[in-house]
């Protein structure tokens, strides 16, 4: 039964996004990061519905005219400037035929990206590109904290499949999910989305700690310093944070402490030792190969060439030793260019609000999506997640929304504040609070 009501809900989702290929871009975002046909289904978790969701949109947007550029903007440049070096890197992998597979999901992920680029360029439509964000891996964020009181924090929370399957993977995912979270408890006008926020922000903590990750711990101290350094209220922020902190931490049980205190003592441990060889054999493939080695270098051949110790071969386990050592400095440089870009534009959403009451929102958006990209920085420090499709649709919210806030004030300078379509508040949304 619940195979029918999703193949049917992506069914009508692929057709109606013939006529509205925007929403057929947002139902390509949930598939890709919940993969309902997988977490609910069973026969249609052997059907290829994201092919056949895209290549209905691909068609509707082709035969639409409510489209915009995908490729303005600085970090979309970014963006494609990256696709564009790993199609010149993959001729120089060490292992062709692994490095095509992995090229080829890229590729499908760099589709689905420019297609939200494209189509969504209205404030509601952004508004549901969040909101699909959020429920995507907010269901499971939910499902994991419900787990993870229930059991006591004494089992680990693991991911559902794809980029998120392991325990530190949707950890870090969520870590990142947190913000825009509270983008929506601010700004939602129904007070049900509201209280659905609250307690999902109260449940996602309890989630990450709960997977046992010590990487996502380091990542949600670092981001809670950050969201405190930029909030206006940081007596109070403050002291509901370490409220909060105080009462998860002490719910955790003694032997998550334990494999929490090995942080410190990290020369003890394999598994840090391993990700450290891993490093050094990334740096010294890159130093020896412009173009690096391809996505698949993590072989006992290419670690007896390159790394300290040959025989502990390891996933490169940082999204920026990944990309170093896969696709060379150049790779790498490019990749911290996106994130560089997308930094600059929460900037000017931040500013843009500070001038314009009006666009209140987009500062809220901009210093949230701020502290989720912290999030990703220290979290990604310790996984192999560079191409993980999440933090590309979060450059995607801020690049519409850098282009609504651009259209409002050429709207604006024009004298026609009022009667811009692209920009006037969505039925879902309030006027905006403060981010903490």
């Amino acid at each position: 039964m619940r195979d029918i009501v999703i193949l049917l809900v992506i069914a009508c989702g692929a057709l109606y996004s013939l006529k509205r290929p925007w929403v057929g871009a947002i139902l390509s975002v949930w598939i890709s990061l919940m993969s309902p046909h997988m977490e609910f289904g069973w026969l249609a978790a052997s059907m290829p519905v994201a092919q056949a969701v895209a290549l209905s949109t691909l068609v509707g947007w082709l035969m639409s005219t409510d489209r915009t550029n995908p490729f303005e903007g600085a970090p979309t440049r970014w963006f494609m400037a990256f696709w564009v070096w790993i199609c010149v890197t993959l001729p120089f992998s060490f292992y062709f035929g692994a490095s095509l597979s992995l090229w080829e999901r890229s590729m499908k992920i760099n589709l689905l990206v420019l297609m939200a680029l494209g189509l969504v360029n209205t404030r509601k439509k952004l508004d549901w590109l969040i909101g699909i964000i959020v429920l995507s891996l907010g269901y499971y964020g939910v499902k994991g904290g419900i787990f993870t009181i229930l059991t006591g924090g004494n089992y680990r929370v693991w991911g559902p499949g794809g980029f998120v399957q392991g325990n530190n993977e949707l950890a870090l995912a969520l870590v990142m999910l947190l913000p825009m979270v509270r983008y929506f408890h601010l700004h939602a006008a129904n007070r049900y989305v509201r209280w659905a926020a609250l307690g999902t922000l109260i449940l996602l903590p309890f989630t990450i700690l709960g997977s046992h990750s010590r990487g996502a711990l380091l990542a949600l101290g670092g981001m809670g310093a950050f969201l405190w350094l930029k909030s206006d209220r940081k007596i109070v922020g403050g002291a509901l944070f370490v409220a909060l902190a105080v009462a998860v931490l002490a719910f955790m049980p003694a032997h998550w402490w334990e494999r929490m205190e090995t942080i410190q003592t990290y020369e003890q441990d394999d598994s840090a030792l391993g990700r450290i060889n891993a490093w050094w054999n990334a740096w010294n493939l890159a130093k020896a190969n412009f173009f690096g080695g391809g996505f698949s270098i993590y072989t006992h051949e290419v670690f007896a060439k390159y790394s300290p110790e040959p025989d502990r071969v390891h996933a490169a386990h940082s999204i920026y030793f990944q990309v170093l050592g896969e696709h060379g400095f150049i790779g790498l440089l490019i990749f911290l260019g996106i994130g560089g870009a997308t930094w600059l534009h929460c900037r000017k959403l931040i500013i843009a609000g500070r001038l314009d009451a009006d666009l209140k929102w987009a500062a809220d958006l901009g210093a949230l999506m701020q502290v989720s990209m912290v999030g990703f920085a220290l979290g990604g420090a310790f996984l192999s997640l560079a191409y993980f499709d999440m933090p590309y649709y979060q450059m995607a919210v801020v690049v519409v929304a850098h282009r609504l806030v651009s259209a409002h004030r050429a709207g604006v300078a024009g004298g026609v504040r009022g009667a811009e379509p692209t920009v006037g508040a969505s039925p879902g949304l309030v006027p905006p609070g403060r981010v903490a």
